[in-house]
């Protein structure tokens, strides 16, 4: 009889590793693949390939869905300036979707018996397996042995030398999620709310000699087109060139905490200077490009778009409603903005762009106005006061 094939998503942690061997050993056809979003250099993909196959796995695969990742996730999370509780830019989370679609179209496309993640019962991330391989790969069987085992890390790691695999899965006092839209950091200080980390537990520490330094992003029609007058056809490698600059400032530095899906508070540290340059740059153009209420409307759907992300709803119908009006959004922003970087720090500075709505020949704010008289504004601020005027005309005794 054959055997059940499974697909197991890899990441070459203690938890995958220990989930590939298992199902070797239980007589499973195991098929490790790396759903790769920007967060493995090729360094670390050619160590989980080496990896993969001394645990058991019939075949290695990776899956590089960075690209894809930008255009069905970074692009419009730029466009919305997503910042969860207006601090943490979703960075791993909104990764993890997109890692659990490659893994659910590789097992329909080998038509495996079971997908296996190694989460635990205590996360988001096994929502956001789970939920995906649901939808994605229906009739699929999910297999989560750390999860459904409560598997402890010694227990994982002995089962592992026990059966010949040996490699360093120390526990270490901080865990690290890397990315290409920023690193998360937990464990250590972050346990104790009232502490934050150390300069020790950053991966990016300062290592620019300059002072302060100008940093130019382009924009055309919300998307980056240059950094510093260089341009860029591709996305990724510009948010790679921007991080780099940012990093060099340790720029990016921040503490989120905020909801989990499961319902308790969680609390996660992060670097992540690229997007954070990147939408308070998109932001400042958009203030001079955007309406009042293109603004307003745009903030109300872009913190929708991010708490979906975030919480294992990326696959709603109403997400490609929300893209689109997020695009629409984006016709006008075009030119540049105009950043400072400091060490630990930047400013906003302005803006160049033919579109800015603050080169209006109808006045300058606060110095002169050329699109109507002094009467004309006497009379509107008296239309603008008539609901106010009524109000307190019937009710002279609340007035302040």
């Amino acid at each position: 009889m054959a055997k059940k094939k499974v697909v197991v998503a890899f990441s070459g942690g203690l938890d995958t590793s220990y989930t590939v061997m298992k199902l070797t050993q239980d007589g499973w056809d195991v098929y490790a693949a790396c759903a790769n979003t920007g967060g493995f250099n090729e360094e670390q993909l050619k160590v989980n390939e080496e990896n993969a196959y001394k645990l058991g796995a019939v075949k290695y695969v990776t899956l590089d869905v960075t690209q894809e990742y930008y255009e069905k996730s970074l692009k419009y999370m730029i466009y919305g300036n997503v910042m969860r509780n207006n601090c943490y830019p979703i960075s791993v989370s909104s990764e993890r979707i997109f890692q659990a679609i490659a893994i659910a179209r590789y097992a329909n496309e080998i038509q495996a018996d079971a997908i296996a993640h190694g989460s635990t019962g205590a996360g988001n991330d096994q929502i956001r397996f789970d939920m995906t391989f649901l939808v994605m790969a229906p009739g699929v069987e999910i297999i989560t042995l750390t999860r459904d085992q409560a598997l402890s890390r010694k227990e994982e790691v002995d089962y592992l030398n026990d059966h010949g695999f040996y490699a360093d899965f120390t526990k270490l006092k901080y865990s690290y999620n890397v990315g290409i839209w920023g690193t998360s950091i937990c464990g250590g200080e972050i346990l104790d709310p009232t502490q934050g980390l150390p300069e020790e537990a950053y991966l990016k520490h300062v290592t620019s000699d300059k002072a302060e330094e100008e940093l130019k992003i382009t924009f055309k029609n919300g998307e980056i087109t240059a950094v510093n007058g260089e341009e860029f056809e591709d996305k990724i490698k510009a948010i790679q060139k921007i991080e780099e600059i940012g990093a060099s400032y340790a720029i990016g530095r921040d503490c989120n905490v905020g909801d989990t899906i499961i319902g308790i508070k969680g609390r996660v540290a992060f670097e992540a200077a690229a997007p954070k340059l990147i939408i308070e740059a998109h932001r400042l153009l958009e203030k001079s490009t955007l309406s009042k209420w293109q603004q307003y409307w745009k903030d109300q759907v872009a913190n929708w778009y991010g708490m979906f992300l975030h919480e294992s709803q990326y696959l709603e119908p109403v997400m490609p409603d929300i893209e689109a009006f997020l695009t629409s959004s984006q016709r006008h922003v075009n030119g540049t903005a105009i950043l400072k970087l400091r060490p630990y720090s930047f400013q906003t500075v302005g803006v160049d762009s033919d579109d800015d709505l603050t080169k209006s020949k109808l006045g300058e704010y606060g110095e002169m106005n050329h699109g109507w008289t002094a009467d004309d504004a006497k009379g509107f601020i008296k239309l603008s006061a008539t609901p106010l005027r009524v109000f307190y005309g019937m009710h002279p005794d609340e007035r302040k």
